[in-house]
């Protein structure tokens, strides 16, 4: 069957380098291996594993087997997933007299603790457990690190203590720790030395036997070597040097350090070159650092931890300065959450911002209620506790609220220390605005500069703004509007009451401390901004949903999974589903979902009090509603009406042209520029409601769109328009004129790029008309437009029942007659062609043909669409003759009317090639086809769609003459025009696409190429399940076509046939 594209009517209306580039080359490469490079880095890492390479070495090649495999990137991350693995390369470089370091091995191990600190400073890991793989020089370039980490302590070096502090475990491979009498020290060196060299150069001066500096290095490493987990492997092979002999380069003597505690030595069946390098998983040297390395992560996260704390208390001790001020985190406010999951990227940048300096640092926590963010605030504080000498978290929901968090912080100040006059005079008085200051004095201490305050819920600020004026209709109140007094749809809180304020004056009033503070508005400029949104992984959300609900397994559970992404990664959404859920055992998944479909309010208010959240689910959206009605009444109207929309890609001109002539001020100022319309957006962002999205950016021409999480569309749906009144009504209303008014004719450009986003409105708008059995008086018209969309997209069951619908509308208040009621006739029969149906296709096509020619003349341009698509029924039914004389009555009568280059015009001619390609008139065809490619060219460009269209048909047309190059290039053309018109995702579902796809695929197949065949059909055969369904013909001979070339394939490959 010809996949051809038939033009239905319209529904409705190189050099040689020279020596000094050689030489910069050189210097590049050994740049390039120097410093630390990540070779792994799992998400979830907790243990950071570094390698450093010894004499001559390099970060990869040290590492890397003959065969390529890099045991430390190929094979280790698969033994300890959760892991950074990272190497350090070093210029100890040994191989000509020109290529001598620079820096002495000190040099080198200040770089090591400096490059570490960065990275992990940066990665926010600084107390991350580490554990060292060093080969050979390396373990004394290590140790040499770890002693200048544990001596540092003032200024920018003080940070560099964090390396020794969280060193956990070293693994020395091949490293000359002492010497004997048999093989002094010094011996050991120079014998690493003579693998590379015959001579000595600088580097290995220093490394002579009697180095001062090499004994002060066994004296001051000694007292804390036994503070680490240390493995000690050594060579069994003897290795060749370059002076034409074998040696055991670094005996076991020399290799292990006798009586060291927590120490092993391990024998490694290899030379020392070879020793650090294993081939697979299955090498007995590998296994062996494999084990000891995972045995060693095992212990080190309790063991860093304990050691960090210990680290803050005797530095806090030593320098005298902050015991006065130690003030341990009381949450009694606030309570944990069960299970905390994610949030690592948001927890990453609060501590970029928060760490220790010289300066105040405050984080914003900004996001719609319910996202969590007073979570994550006490989860940073919880990580971070030992950075921080004091902790305080106040409430700041408002100033009486916030007076009393700070008294109660003043009692705790009191019982830590009480000798501080004016906290405990505050106290003892119990004035609230004295507690305020006193609290404040005392952050405001010049030695107390290690605190951190949490100021949680700040979510009403003011800060001198003016509010917008009240822009509610003064006009008729006899009619119904989309603005009314609304007030009684929102359920009265106490918290409505409280007032905005301004919280600057109760900040500390110093340039020292850190500062978090939560809010759902984004007003709150006073610091660094993060943005709290979703939680993006379907299993922490899955996690949450466990959590709560004490129940396992939810990854196996169809339902939970559907439940989880439906509520969209909301944390307390979540959390109230699974506290429902713990609460009532014998209700399913299943059950709670179909119950939070049907009965939303009812089931929020029914689920148990979550502690870990101030608040419901919805209460927490209503102070946020009644805010936004003070602030911007237009923004209010807006987030109601958008109950009526689907909650994702809402845009400006969707709304525009039936809100611009809507009576309504409020109504009208949504949409009576564009700039207005951001304005009210605006708001709805500033409060978290709303967000843009890059998925929703300006699509066939007009512009972004914005979504709202599915929560928050729910809440608008049954709280904000929980009454089915006139005005609830009438905004549904709206939203149908706004989707049906918006559904564009297929001659407009990116029409189908449109169409696509108006699908999720008209669906939403299809399920509030199904409840009603009759069609409303005035929805005839909105009726037959969403037809026209779902038809055009390929959705013709949709389709169907909305011009049923339609038809149903206007036959009772037009008449049977009626043109505009013979216009969803005709509609009605093109759908069922479409369908397959031709014989009730033919009926609807002659029942509006008579009518049109009675009403409007045989020649009027409505009757020759009909005409037209009568001609495309009969050459379907293979009525040739009669289809042939339709399509020329057709053709001369729009050239008549319309004139010859019409697209209308151009579509009966490329219909007429259709119908002679059927009737093997080849030549005259393809005359058709170039006439109509040629007008389309000129009227609507080489890459509109009805171009492509044509381009695709004369590739049939060539296929079928035998031409198949000719058809390769033409089908490829109309494909790659798609995929530029529409975008790779869009087209994937573009039903005229999909015929391409499958044209291509049927064209190699008798090419022979059969792989590049079966790609093009599997594009095509997703697109159709996508499209049409997995019960439909389009998917199921697509199926059918894959399934023979499956079989042939295989018996191409595997019987030789």
């Amino acid at each position: 069957m010809r996949q051809r594209l038939s033009k239905l009517l319209k529904r409705s209306s190189r050099h040689t380098p020279s020596a000094v580039s050689q030489q910069s080359s050189a210097t590049a490469a050994i740049e390039s291996a120097q410093g630390l490079e990540v070779v792994y880095d799992s998400p979830e890492a907790s243990l950071d594993i570094v390698a450093i390479h010894g004499l001559n070495g390099h970060p990869d090649k040290t590492w890397t087997a003959g065969n390529g495999v890099h045991w430390l990137r190929d094979l280790l991350p698969k033994d300890l997933p959760n892991v950074r693995i990272l190497t350090w390369g070093y210029d100890a470089n040994t191989h000509s007299s020109d290529r001598v370091s620079c820096q002495y091995l000190y040099d080198h191990a200040l770089e090591l603790v400096a490059d570490l600190t960065r990275k992990r400073t940066l990665t926010n890991s600084t107390e991350r457990p580490i554990i060292f793989v060093t080969h050979s020089l390396g373990g004394i370039v290590l140790k040499s690190a770890l002693i200048h980490s544990d001596a540092a302590r003032q200024g920018a070096k003080n940070e560099h203590r964090s390396v020794k502090t969280s060193t956990y475990g070293i693994l020395f491979m091949g490293t000359p720790h002492q010497g004997s009498d048999s093989v002094p020290l010094g011996r050991s060196l120079m014998n690493i030395a003579s693998i590379f060299v015959a001579t000595n150069d600088r580097i290995l001066q220093h490394l002579g036997r009697d180095s001062e500096w090499l004994q002060q290095q066994l004296d001051q490493y000694a007292p804390i070597g036994g503070e680490f987990v240390t493995k000690f492997a050594y060579e069994i092979f003897e290795t060749p040097t370059l002076l034409g002999h074998k040696i055991l380069v670094v005996p076991k003597a020399s290799a292990v350090v006798p009586g060291q505690a927590d120490a092993e030595a391990i024998g490694i069946h290899s030379d020392h070159t070879h020793m650090i390098k294993f081939s697979s998983k299955d090498d007995g040297g590998y296994r062996k650092v494999s084990e000891n390395l995972q045995i060693m992560a095992r212990g080190a996260g309790e063991t860093i931890r304990s050691r960090w704390e210990t680290e803050v208390r005797v530095d806090t001790a030593r320098r005298n300065t902050v015991t006065q001020f130690l003030l341990p985190l009381h949450l009694s406010q606030v309570t944990d959450v069960p299970c905390f999951v994610g949030r690592e990227d948001e927890l990453r940048r609060m501590h970029e911002i928060l760490r220790e300096g010289g300066q105040r640092r405050t984080a914003i926590l900004h996001g719609l209620g319910g996202m969590g963010k007073t979570q994550l605030a006490r989860e940073y504080i919880k990580r971070h506790r030992t950075q921080f000498s004091a902790m305080i978290w106040l409430n700041a929901r408002d100033t009486t609220s916030l007076q009393q968090s700070f008294m109660e912080a003043a009692q705790q100040i009191q019982r830590h220390h009480p000798s501080v006059t004016y906290v405990r005079n505050a106290v003892q008085n119990r004035d609230l605005e004295k507690g305020v200051e006193a609290v404040k004095q005392w952050l405001e201490e010049p030695a107390n500069h290690k605190w951190i305050v949490v100021y949680d819920n700040y979510d009403n600020p003011k800060f001198g703004v003016t509010k917008a004026p009240d822009m509610r209709s003064n006009g008729d109140s006899s009619r119904t509007t989309l603005a009314g007094q609304r007030n009684q749809t929102v359920p009265q809180d106490e918290d409505l009451t409280q007032g905005a304020f301004d919280i600057r004056p109760f900040l500390p009033g110093v340039y020292h401390g850190a500062v978090i503070m939560t809010t759902r508005s984004s007003d709150v400029k006073l610091g660094a901004y993060i943005r709290v949104t979703k939680l993006v992984d379907l299993k922490s959300s899955l996690e949450i949903l466990a959590s709560t609900s004490r129940r396992q397994g939810l990854d196996q559970d169809e339902a939970a999974c559907r439940l989880a992404q439906h509520l969209d990664g909301l944390p307390l959404a979540l959390a109230a589903a699974g506290a429902y859920l713990e609460g009532s055992p014998s209700t399913t998944f299943a059950d709670y979902f179909e119950a939070y479909k049907a009965s939303w309010l009812q089931l929020q208010k029914s689920s148990p009090q979550i502690l870990s959240y101030d608040r419901a689910l919805y209460s927490t959206w209503n102070l946020s509603f009644v805010q936004i009605q003070r602030e911007n009444p237009a923004s209010a109207t807006l987030l109601r009406l958008w109950a009526y929309f689907d909650n994702e890609d809402l845009w400006y001109e969707l709304l525009r042209e039936v809100l611009e002539s809507d009576g309504e001020e409020s109504a009208h100022a949504i949409v009576a520029d564009k700039i207005s319309f951001d304005g009210a957006i605006r708001v709805l962002h500033n409060y978290g409601l709303v967000e843009a999205d890059a998925s929703m950016r300006a699509l066939g021409g007009e512009s972004q769109g914005y979504s709202m999480h599915g929560c928050v569309h729910s809440w608008t749906q049954h709280v904000l328009n929980k009454e089915q009144d006139g005005e609830s009504l009438q905004m549904a209303r709206v939203a149908r004129e706004c989707v049906g008014s918006h559904v564009p004719k297929n001659d407009i450009a990116e029409y189908w790029l449109i169409q696509r986003r108006l699908l999720k409105h008209a669906d939403r708008c299809w399920i509030r008309m199904e409840t009603s059995k009759e069609v409303e008086a005035g929805d005839e018209w909105v009726c037959h437009r969403l037809g026209n969309l779902y038809a055009s997209q390929g959705r013709l069951v949709e389709a169907e029942a909305m011009y049923k619908r339609a038809l149903e509308g206007k036959e009772k208040a037009l008449g049977p007659e009626h043109t505009s009621t013979l216009d969803t006739v005709n509609s009605l029969g093109a759908l069922y062609k479409d369908q397959g149906r031709l014989i009730d296709a033919e009926a609807m096509f002659k029942r509006a043909l008579e009518g049109k020619e009675r009403a409007w003349g045989p020649e009027h341009i409505l009757t020759l669409y009909t005409v037209n698509n009568l001609g495309l029924l009969y050459t379907c039914q293979g009525r040739l003759v009669e289809a042939e004389a339709m399509s020329k009555r057709a053709l001369e009568g729009k050239v008549k009317a319309l004139g010859p280059e019409h697209t209308s015009t151009l579509d009966t001619v490329n219909n007429l090639g259709n119908l002679h390609a059927s009737q093997g008139r080849l030549v005259e065809a393809e005359a058709m086809f170039k006439r109509a490619l040629e007008g389309y060219e000129k009227a609507l460009g080489p890459e509109h769609t009805s171009t492509l269209d044509t381009v695709n048909n004369l590739g049939v047309l060539y296929r079928e003459q035998g031409q198949l190059a000719d058809a390769e290039a033409m089908y490829m053309r109309a494909l790659q025009g798609y995929e530029k018109a529409l975008g790779m995702e869009m087209v994937k579902t573009y039903p005229p696409a999909l015929n391409t796809l499958k044209n291509l695929g049927r064209l190699h197949h008798e090419l022979k190429d059969k792989e590049r065949s079966r790609v093009y059909f599997l594009r095509a055969r997703d697109g159709c399940q996508a499209v049409f369904g997995s019960s439909s013909n389009q998917y199921t001979r697509v199926v059918s076509q894959l399934q023979r070339l499956d079989r042939s394939l295989f018996e191409q490959f595997f019987l030789g046939r």
